[in-house]
């Protein structure tokens, strides 16, 4: 299988559904699906996730449908689920403590270290990991192999952290602080803006009581 070249950000982005999904039908012990059953339980049209699948190869065949085992581990590759990346938190506070205990090793996101500029912090262990320092950043990216870099810390600093991951060599940023970063073109960053999202769902909400 070999990846198609300019794909949407769009399709992009349904491809952990597809994932999540099929990985439900795989603990139901569902062996294949067609796409218009697919269809009904993500709710994307069948002509959908057809088109959305061939960005990126030939999957399921006419007449039978896909092999949820042998589409999900596609997806799996696809989505880069296949390897391990080194992550640190930066900034220990209520989101970064959330991301930490959650389980994203089950993809491949090991997270290796945890910082904060609070010295009450500093010390304390989660799930076996000891908050370090804020400013032994630098210092730890020039021992450790740091592929992703989560941002967790207020607006004011978040240009300061994300310049420190990039020059220590961090080329993925995971950033939660309500800012738009300034970075190279060559490094991948992922914005999670709480507040935009609450906005949005607000004014959904509103829309549907006018």
């Amino acid at each position: 299988m070999e990846k198609k070249k300019n794909i949407s950000m769009a399709v992009i982005k349904r491809l952990p559904k597809y994932h999540r999904y099929l990985g439900e039908l795989l603990r139901n012990d569902v062996d294949r699906i067609s796409s218009k059953e697919l269809s009904e339980k993500i709710g994307f049209t069948a002509s959908q996730i057809r088109q959305d699948l061939n960005c990126f190869g030939d999957f399921g065949q006419q007449g039978y449908g896909y092999n949820v085992r042998e589409l999900h581990a596609q997806i799996s590759s696809i989505l880069g689920l296949n390897k391990d990346y080194n992550t640190i938190i930066i900034g220990a506070g209520n989101i970064g403590q959330a991301i930490a205990n959650y389980r994203f090793d089950r993809f491949g996101f090991n997270i290796i270290g945890i910082f904060d500029a609070n010295p009450k912090l500093v010390g304390i262990k989660i799930r076996d990991i000891e908050i370090q320092d804020i400013d032994r950043v630098p210092e730890y990216l020039k021992n450790n192999i740091v592929d992703i870099g989560v941002i967790c810390v207020p607006k004011n600093n978040a240009q300061k952290v994300c310049d420190k991951l990039v020059q220590g060599g961090v080329k993925g940023i995971w950033n939660f602080a309500p800012i738009d970063l300034d970075a190279p073109e060559d490094i991948t960053i992922e914005n999670v803006h709480l507040s935009e999202s609450v906005l949005t769902l607000i004014y959904l909400l509103n829309e549907k009581d006018q």
